[in-house]
This record gives C-alpha cells, sequence and structure tokens, in this order.
C-alpha cells in the first residue's frame, strides 16, 4: 500500500499523511505496560513516510522509561495518533483506528507482540 493514507485525531486538530510500511499486513498490539493500557493496535510506517499536515503545535508528546520511544496524541481529544518505535527508532507505529476508512475490528484477529519482556531490557 504505497498510497498517502490520511490519519486523524477524533476532534479533527490533528491531522498526518502517511505512506505504510507494508500496508495493514503490520497490524500489532502491544502488551507493555503502556500500550495495554491504551489499547490501540498500530501499523508500521517509515520516519519519512510520517507527515503531520495539521496540528503540529497541537501534538504533545510522552516518553518515559529509557526515553526512546515517543508517544504523540492530540493536546485536545487525547487521541494517540503515532509513536516513534522502541524495538526499531526509524519507523512510527501509527493508531490503525486513526486511520481514516479503516475499521481495526475488520482485521481482527490482530497479533500481539511481547512488550514486556522488550529485547531493550535484557
Amino acid at each position: 500500500m504505497n498510497t498517502p493514507l490520511k490519519v486523524t485525531c477524533h476532534c479533527g486538530a490533528v491531522e498526518l499523511r502517511v505512506t505504510l510500511s507494508d500496508g495493514l499486513e503490520t497490524a500489532r498490539r502491544c502488551d507493555c505496560s503502556f500500550c495495554r493500557r491504551r489499547g490501540a493496535a498500530a501499523v508500521s510506517a517509515p520516519l519519512d513516510k510520517v507527515e503531520v499536515v495539521r496540528g503540529a503545535d497541537n501534538l504533545t508528546l510522552y516518553q518515559w522509561g529509557t526515553g526512546t520511544a515517543k508517544h504523540y496524541f492530540c493536546k485536545t481529544c487525547g487521541i494517540y495518533t503515532h509513536h516513534q518505535r522502541r524495538s526499531n527508532p526509524n519507523e512510527y507505529g501509527v493508531n490503525l483506528g486513526a486511520i481514516e476508512g479503516v475499521n481495526p475490528r475488520d482485521l481482527d484477529p490482530i497479533g500481539w507482540v511481547d512488550g514486556v519482556n522488550h529485547p531493550s531490557d535484557r
């Protein structure tokens, strides 16, 4: 899927243009302490294929632990839009549910990755 996709938060203040690495085939969930609370499935995109079209000033950043992962949220509605991955800092995880025209339920079952036992923690 080399066609750029539109990703938006709930209120519309933030809009991204994203070209995915391997379409929706990369959809997965993570069970680390943060992701399992967030609950959103993500798909992969290279860093240079995620562009903030609107609302860069409305994004807020959350980091913890090693500080490698960078999680971005809309300041207004709180929706997670994307994050720079700790497992591969050269790519973003993009909120599958924020991609216009995609319902994550249609992709079930979505696989899980073991974020509890992250390789960077060893």
